[in-house]
């Protein structure tokens, strides 16, 4: 068997090439994938539940015999299914998903269920539950969120992917935050990864957090739904011809980003430039960010009282104060508040976005911003027991370019291309037109060939630590 570090260093599709060619079984991957964990998760807390039943009959597909963890906002049959959330912390999953079939017939093996912020509803991994979730390049800073239990697991190498889903850009943040590629297909693109839907699901979509680009393009081909318009499948390689970016740096709510952002930006401008592509700064869409962002949290906020609601009946007992964090309480207490015209005036809010955002982009092939406006913040900046007001203020900083996408439905990713000496990775933003996912991975081949990141690893990972 390899070692932890050498294993550590394969992505998925390697590992499955290793496991096809008999130099390592699927059981001698998934034991030194534990033995991984074993060796960090206590420091990183990045992993809430571990599956340690070893893998019996694993499918012979293109992941074949490939350790991953499963983000907890989503099912998995047999293991704990928390969603970060003290009411739900002796759930599990009573069946799979269609979304864990497909997974589970390319060969991956599910090792555990990663962390995240309660429900996703917030920017930072840290819950009354589980704790606090850190960021490997520096145990001071958040792994920001949802998916920062994904991404974590990811950076420090103990396992080569993980699953996540996206619903403001719960992916595309915390794989910037840790230095990875974090893809979030178009609406609808995938086949279902959840049992329930509800408007706040609709602006969610699955996929997974990746070192490499081409581990995150499989993936996208073995989940995406057949009757999706415009198939993907596998794509390979990167794209040939040159492309139109539109570009902005002010956020949805009209601030300007960090200087070191700033900085990371103007390097990514300049590079796509060398490569040959025609970058044209334009002036943002003149969206109401502060609307979107009360309709964003309204839609989150129903969706928590539709749970809240369905918990009274099925139990007979009112879910308690101490079941669900402060915030989450806060959000159900607005949209109650609001009253019967949260979600119409929500949806109208979005509509408008949508029409303002498509009439500024549509004569571009794709998109450029910064995936965060501020460098990843300390632990505690979005602790969920603060008050809601502030906490949307503090969100509103940072996370300011990527709800947009979600709401529209198209295709985004954050690429690693920044590392700053004595700083943390400092992701750039793409985005396209929806069903364009083949020409934003085409790009993100390009972009990982020209500054290549698979070896940049955080001090406190397996490679770096085990070498």
């Amino acid at each position: 068997m390899k070692d932890l570090a050498s294993l550590a260093r394969l992505d998925g599709i390697a590992q499955a090439e290793l496991c096809a060619r008999g130099e390592v079984s699927a059981e001698e991957l998934f034991e030194a994938c534990l033995a991984r964990i074993d060796a960090l998760n206590p420091l990183l807390r990045a992993v809430v539940t571990v599956n340690r039943e070893p893998p019996r009959a694993v499918k012979p597909g293109p992941f074949s015999g490939v350790p991953f963890l499963v983000k907890d906002a989503t099912p998995w049959q047999g293991l704990r299914w928390s969603m970060g959330s003290r009411l739900f912390a002796k759930n599990v999953a009573p069946t799979q998903t269609p979304y864990g079939r497909r997974l589970e017939a390319a060969g991956l093996v599910c090792v555990g269920k990663s962390a995240l912020s309660e429900f996703g509803l917030l920017g930072s991994t840290e819950t009354l539950l589980e704790g606090v979730t850190h960021n490997p390049w520096d145990l001071s800073r958040s792994a920001t969120g949802s998916s920062g239990g994904s991404a974590v697991a990811v950076a420090a190498g103990l396992v080569p992917l993980a699953h996540a889903n996206d619903g403001g850009g719960s992916t595309r943040i915390p794989a910037s935050a840790c230095g990875l590629f974090g893809f979030k297909p178009s609406r609808e693109r995938t086949v279902m990864a959840s049992f329930a839907t509800s408007d706040f699901g609709d602006l969610t979509s699955d996929h997974c957090i990746s070192r490499s680009v081409r581990d995150s393009a499989l993936f996208l081909s073995v989940t995406e739904d057949p009757t999706a318009a415009k198939p993907v499948g596998f794509v390979r390689e990167p794209i040939r011809r040159k492309l139109r970016i539109a570009t902005w740096t002010r956020t949805m709510m009209g601030e300007e980003p960090e200087p070191s952002v700033r900085r990371a930006y103007d390097e990514t401008v300049a590079l796509l430039t060398e490569l040959g592509h025609h970058v044209e700064p334009i002036a943002p869409p003149a969206v109401d960010g502060p609307a979107l962002r009360d309709a964003f949290f309204l839609v989150a906020g129903a969706a928590i009282a539709g749970v809240v609601e369905t918990m009274d009946r099925m139990r007979g007992v009112p879910v308690q104060t101490e079941e669900l964090e402060p915030f989450t309480w806060e959000l159900v207490e607005k949209v109650q508040a609001f009253g019967a015209d949260a979600l119409p005036w929500s949806r109208a809010t979005f509509a408008k976005a949508v029409k303002v955002y498509d009439e500024a982009t549509r004569a571009y092939d794709v998109v450029l911003t910064p995936t965060l406006a501020t460098e990843p913040w300390r632990i505690g900046h979005l602790s969920p027991v603060l008050k809601r007001e502030e906490l949307l203020r503090r969100t509103a900083r940072s996370v300011g370019y990527t709800p947009i996408q979600n709401i529209v439905g198209c295709p985004a990713m954050s690429v690693p291309l920044c590392f700053p000496e004595g700083g943390l990775p400092i992701g750039m933003h793409f985005a396209a037109a929806r069903g364009e996912e083949a020409l934003l991975l085409g790009l993100a081949y390009q972009l990982e060939e020209a500054r290549p990141w698979k070896d940049r690893w955080a001090p406190y990972s397996i490679p770096a630590l085990f070498s």
